[in-house]
């Protein structure tokens, strides 16, 4: 390695992830990478991050993806000011693969506008794809795999149906500018292959700051997305991306000789008992589900209506009844309140938040504060040391709850929800690894690799 592709010191990065499993997947990428990496879920400050010394990268878990543009307003500014005075090259904000937004709640939109406040970039650069997640961004418009089944995805079977944010729209540009005035403009596929990108880009920047979308396709257009990131930075860059962008940046520092190639990372132990709760309406949740079932798990229904209607407390307590019964028979628990997008439950769901007066971002939070209370008390009440979250909203609401101040990734378990070790400001508190999944990810048996601390063959 030589001066000039050697990586520069300290922080190369800090990010606010719109949602906890969205977080984790960024944490992931570069953790894995070699690249030490910490997760707050509560503010960095001085004393936090003195105890993670050799961090390159440090993030905040938020909850932004559910929450509207008022809010954003309230809470972002602070966030974006407290992660740029740790002085990283690159500011981003963390979104999902699946560009979950709306102009009523997750706006993403908004966040660029606020964030580009932070850094002093002329153009921020949008990486969405990620090859390894199963998402492709070409020309423009973003596409999604279920069951090796390509989708575009305004079409995709579960985000065409999203309960809070159904995608109708898969031509990112005209998807983000419902959400923004901001200039929105596209780097694409056929000019990062012909090495067009640089100068395309440079023609686009502005002091307007526009949104410069990047095709990422495959594994040499991520490289040029991560590529043109990197030497562009300046001095500093503000970014609404996916994890795409940290694999495409790993993928450049690999191809340039500054960072060492992958190299196979180490499983965590078993362990005889966990937790689940899931609050997923996926496809693929419901498969794990069904997995889980039939290999030891006591699947438990919570009543999400009921929990809707009010009755939080009341059904979190009939659900921890019936967790610690199965864990008292050698069973693992797992509290669900939805099998997939055609359950018949999520009409009766959302005809009880019509009748409460709740509209589906705060119908989801009842059902979040259900499963949490759930967690909550298990882990008060038993020994688990190891336990799993489904759905990124539900994550937020899990980890919240249970008072961590941070989260470093352990091992890998399916691209996108690795096994993290839970950090708390009370050093007294019992160890707890945590694997926090986004509703697309992982294998059918994704909660037994949880329990087994490895991917199952």
């Amino acid at each position: 390695m030589t001066d000039a592709l050697a990586l520069p010191g300290g922080l190369l990065l800090a990010f606010y992830g719109d949602d906890f499993t969205g977080s984790t997947d960024t944490m992931e990428v570069m953790a894995f990478a070699g690249l030490p990496i910490v997760l707050f879920l509560e503010d960095p400050t001085p004393e936090r991050m003195a105890r993670f010394p050799d961090a390159r990268a440090v993030g905040i878990a938020g909850v932004s993806r559910s929450r509207d543009p008022a809010w954003m307003e309230a809470n972002l500014p602070g966030r974006f000011e407290a992660l740029a005075r740790l002085g990283a090259p690159v500011l981003q904000y963390k979104v999902c693969s699946t560009f979950d937004s709306a102009p009523h709640v997750g706006s993403i939109g908004k966040a660029v506008d606020l964030g580009v406040q932070h850094a002093p970039g002329r153009f921020t650069p949008m990486v969405v794809g990620a090859p390894r997640l199963r998402r492709f961004q070409a020309f423009g418009n973003l596409f999604a795999t279920l069951d090796d089944v390509g989708y575009r995805l305004d079409r995709h079977p579960t985000m065409a149906r999203h309960p809070v944010t159904p995608m109708g729209e898969a031509d990112l540009a005209i998807h983000l500018s419902r959400q923004t005035q901001r200039r929105i403009e596209l780097v694409h596929l056929v000019q990062l292959k012909q090495g067009r990108g640089a100068d395309r880009l440079a023609g686009l920047a502005g002091d307007d700051v526009p949104v410069v979308l990047i095709d990422v396709l495959d594994d040499e257009t991520l490289a040029e997305a991560g590529r043109l990131v990197w030497e562009n930075r300046g001095e500093g860059l503000f970014t609404a991306s996916s994890s795409g962008l940290q694999y495409a940046l790993v993928a450049y520092w690999r191809g340039c000789g500054a960072l060492a190639p992958e190299t196979a990372a180490r499983p965590a132990s078993a362990v005889d008992r966990i937790a689940v709760v899931s609050g997923s309406c996926s496809p693929a949740t419901q498969a794990q589900i069904g997995w889980a079932s039939e290999h030891g798990f006591d699947a438990i229904r919570l009543d999400a209506a009921a929990a809707v209607s009010g009755d939080v407390e009341r059904e979190a307590d009939r659900c921890t009844g019936l967790a610690l019964a199965a864990l008292g028979q050698g069973r693992d628990p797992l509290v669900f309140s939805a099998l997939g997008p055609a359950d018949p439950s999520l009409a009766t769901v959302a005809a009880a938040a019509e009748r409460t007066g709740l509209d589906p971002a705060a119908a989801n939070r009842r059902i979040g504060q259900a499963l949490a209370s759930v967690m909550r008390t298990l882990l008060e009440r038993t020994g688990l040391t190891r336990v799993a979250v489904a759905g990124g909203d539900t994550s937020g609401d899990v980890a919240s709850s249970l008072g961590l101040m941070a989260l470093t990734a352990l091992a890998p378990l399916a691209p996108g929800s690795p096994l993290c070790a839970a950090w708390s400001d009370d050093p007294s508190r019992p160890p707890l690894e945590v694997a926090l999944k986004g509703g697309q990810v992982g294998s059918a048996s994704f909660f037994g690799a949880v329990k087994a601390g490895a991917p199952l063959t």
